[in-house]
């Protein structure tokens, strides 16, 4: 397809990604991003093959790593240390390896990369609205002080799960908060506990919480490695845990996860916790006649299975390749929404389905889990499935072929 005048709106890991794939394939590309001077916030991300394959093939996935940690397998105990389950990446032929970073050190070098290309910046711009322009060749991107922008052929949404431009469009959808959320801190691991693994303690539904090695964190330098530690919590009983002060917290902390003491001790303020209450967005088609959807202003959903960055990095590489093997702007739209239906659909599914179990007000479900799902998943089906979920290359529930990863360039 020849060159395209594309809008993108939204500069983090869907945006800049695809604003990368889109202009090394020849297209000109403007982002758009209402922070002024975007930088490196957030907490530990898991990076699945799925996500590696694409900062590969982008050139990026060596920088990425050498900050990452390496993470062998997903294993979640009960408060009493007894083992629920364990899903090894190495249980799957193909040499897997999953990966622990910062949030910030993907962004980082997304980020930087954009700077590089022959990419217009626009910061500082918040978007608000979509309008056709005259003669309907294209679209106005109207920002929240009424300046129209543009006009581009294609508009690219990529600004996050609480997107206000779904709402400019007729494709049907729905968008909802989950109840539940997780409260966030991000620590040096000075004595090393960190491990190589993905650990969750789990009471029951209502109280679990993780350990994710997170590599070295933003930035160049070196130093200890950080480790993320998460804490599943409703977001209504957010303001009483605030209430509460720092001390009860820190005290359920350090009996979750004794060995971390030495990162727990780390928080001596509240504002060092973050916290994020998932949102569930279910849409489809991905797409209109000049408008398209990527990463969670998509498919936003609960982070248990670990794949958003991933699936928005596979989002931006599809849109790519679908426009630059149709001929026509709406067919290459229509190809994109077509090739992500199976892959998208099987994991907002599987979210769905596998949080309560987690993260939910029903208790007798955690009774289940602590006594089925260990020795279901150690079946060899079972496990060769879960394991492939975990991967992110499930295109739906069986044992069928996985999906294929791009080759690097």
């Amino acid at each position: 397809m020849r060159g395209l005048d594309i809008g993108i709106i939204g500069c983090g890991t869907a945006g800049s990604a695809a604003a990368l794939f889109l202009s090394r394939a020849g297209h000109k590309v403007t982002v758009y991003e209402r922070v002024e001077a975007p930088r490196a916030v957030g907490a530990g991300i898991l990076l699945q093959p799925t996500g590696q394959a694409v900062l590969r093939r982008l050139g990026l996935l060596d920088g990425v790593v050498a900050r990452a940690a390496k993470v062998d397998q997903l294993r979640a105990q009960t408060l009493q240390r007894k083992t629920v389950f364990r899903i090894r990446y190495d249980a799957m032929p193909g040499a897997h390896q999953g990966y622990g970073l910062h949030r910030g050190v993907l962004f980082e070098h997304l980020f930087r990369e954009v700077l590089r290309e022959p990419v217009t910046l626009k910061l500082g711009v918040e978007v608000k609205d979509l309008q056709e322009s005259d003669g309907g060749e294209g679209l106005w991107f109207v920002t929240s002080t009424g300046q129209r922008l543009g006009p581009h052929a294609v508009c690219v949404v990529a600004d996050g799960a609480r997107s206000q431009l779904r709402d400019d469009t007729q494709i049907k959808k729905s968008i909802r908060d989950y109840p539940w959320g997780a409260l966030w801190f991000v620590g040096d691991d000075v004595a090393g506990r960190g491990g190589s693994e993905l650990l969750q303690t789990l009471d029951s539904t209502t109280k679990m919480v993780g350990i994710l090695p997170t590599g070295l964190g933003p930035g160049e330098g070196l130093g200890p490695p950080q480790v993320s530690l998460f804490y599943s919590i409703r977001a209504d009983r957010v303001r009483a845990w605030r209430d509460a002060g720092l001390g009860p917290w820190l005290t359920e902390m350090r009996q979750f996860a004794p060995q971390m003491a030495a990162v727990i001790d780390q928080v001596t303020a509240l504002d060092q916790v973050l916290f994020t209450q998932y949102k569930d967005v279910a849409m489809y088609p991905w797409h209109t006649d000049k408008v398209v959807y990527l990463g969670d202003a998509a498919h936003a959903m609960s982070p248990q299975l670990g794949q958003g960055a991933n699936l928005a990095l596979w989002d931006a590489m599809v849109l790519s390749d679908a426009l630059a093997g149709s001929e026509r702007l709406a067919d290459g739209l229509a190809l994109y929404s077509r090739q992500r239906r199976s892959h998208l659909g099987f994991y907002q599914y599987a979210t769905r389905w596998l949080t309560p179990w987690f993260q939910s007000d029903w208790r007798p479900l955690g009774w289940l889990r602590d006594a089925l799902m260990g020795p279901v998943t150690r079946l060899p089906m079972v496990e060769r499935v879960m394991v492939k979920t975990l991967t992110g290359l499930s295109r739906g529930v069986g044992l069928g072929a996985p999906l294929g990863l791009p080759s690097a360039p």
